[in-house]
């Protein structure tokens, strides 16, 4: 059995079709009982963009994204230990971390914020990738 498993594969070339790009990837990667998932802004997986301008509504939106991974990975959000979350302007600070410490009150994992000059599209006024480690005694749903 493979040690890694990977979760949402695509290419780049869907993804960004106004860029030149030709990259296999991910959404998120199983190694053992390590998860980790990409970067997610406010799209969802059908690739339309929620909150266009509002960076709260996109933080909404990443965070389901990360929820719903974890849990196509065997986890969930409790298992989180790390965040790093980008943001494009100083002033979405407040909105972005009010909604992701929604999704993770209770957690307490380690956080990294950065503020960057853009995103990988204009629209994105958010990321935010994590990394999960499952318990041993974790009895969840396992992944495919």
């Amino acid at each position: 059995m493979p040690t890694h498993t990977r979760i949402r594969m695509f290419n780049t070339k869907e993804t960004y079709p106004n860029q030149a790009l030709d990259n296999d990837l991910c959404q998120a990667v199983r190694a053992g009982n390590t998860v980790y998932v990409r970067g997610q802004v406010g799209t969802d997986f059908d690739g339309k963009l929620v909150g266009l301008g509002e960076p709260g509504l996109q933080a909404e939106q990443a965070m389901k994204n990360v929820k719903q991974l974890l849990e196509e990975a065997g986890s969930d959000l409790s298992h989180i230990v790390k965040t790093t979350t980008y943001i494009t302007d100083p002033r979405y600070r407040e909105p972005v971390y009010l909604e992701v410490g929604k999704w993770l009150k209770g957690v307490f994992p380690i956080s990294t914020g950065l503020v960057v000059s853009a995103l990988a599209q204009p629209q994105w006024l958010m990321e935010i990738d994590v990394i999960a480690v499952i318990p041993d005694s974790w009895h969840g749903k396992e992944a495919l």
